[in-house]
């Protein structure tokens, strides 16, 4: 289930970060600053518009559609209705892309401002989507991105990601930058740095000591979840997580 996981988090993401992604270089970055983030907000989405941040939830009856300063005043929302859970999303021109988990459809929003425009069907699970090359680009657990055309809203492309030649899954939120796209592995400390079109893991951010330190300070809190781009730096946030985290990329 994708619902909190606090009584197993701490001890998963150890195990996660052991087991794994050996082969690829990790590098812890530096938190160079934090801005207020709301700890009723089971993060899924982040992303920069302008200057301001717009940030999708999840969780059923909780889920919704945020735009805010980096200072924390909320300038527009809204909410799905209770019977969806929400997940990622992306601005692209003047529409927001709004993903749910399991009801394989995602919702269409006027970007600015927020207003119910129409919605699509989505193949499989939404977990994460950005935006690439013309296309939708949308993880769903597993280590496939599926391009999805605007428009028809069809697949007309598949990327596996990859650390040397293994699969990487559980791939969540994603952010691109460039032919660079971060996304963050769920129940992990990890953000995989990952080359496109080839979908080969080059390195990990790996944030895994602060996301210990945040579930120890807080008892409800949940995974890392949430990266955005404000055209020099990452910031990145979690699920219920009480700030968002600007990092200097290395």
């Amino acid at each position: 289930m994708r619902l909190p996981l606090i009584a197993i988090l701490s001890s998963t993401i150890c195990a996660l970060s052991s087991l794994t992604f050996a082969q690829t270089p990790r590098v812890v970055p530096d938190i160079v600053d934090s801005v207020p983030h709301e700890m009723t907000h089971f993060t899924q989405g982040l992303f920069f518009d302008g200057k301001e941040l717009v940030e999708t939830t999840g969780q059923y009856g909780m889920s919704g559609l945020y735009r805010r300063t980096l200072d924390g005043k909320i300038l527009d929302s809204a909410r799905l209705e209770e019977r969806y859970f929400g997940e990622g999303s992306i601005a692209v021109g003047e529409d927001i892309f709004y993903l749910t988990w399991k009801s394989k459809k995602a919702f269409i929003y006027n970007r600015k401002p927020f207003r119910a425009k129409g919605e699509f069907r989505i193949p499989t699970e939404g977990w994460g989507v950005t935006y690439w090359q013309n296309d939708l680009l949308m993880s769903n657990g597993s280590n496939e991105l599926l391009r999805i055309a605007l428009g028809a809203f069809n697949v007309v492309g598949v990327i596996s990601v990859t650390d040397a030649g293994k699969p990487v899954m559980n791939l969540n939120e994603l952010e691109i930058v460039g032919n660079t796209l971060y996304a963050n592995i769920w129940q992990t400390g990890l953000i995989a740095v990952i080359e496109l079109p080839s979908g080969r893991v080059v390195k990990y951010l790996d944030l895994t000591e602060k996301v210990k330190t945040l579930v120890r300070a807080h008892n409800n809190i949940d995974v890392l979840n949430g990266i955005a781009y404000d055209g020099k730096n990452l910031w990145v946030t979690g699920k219920n997580w009480p700030q968002i985290y600007k990092l200097k990329l290395p």
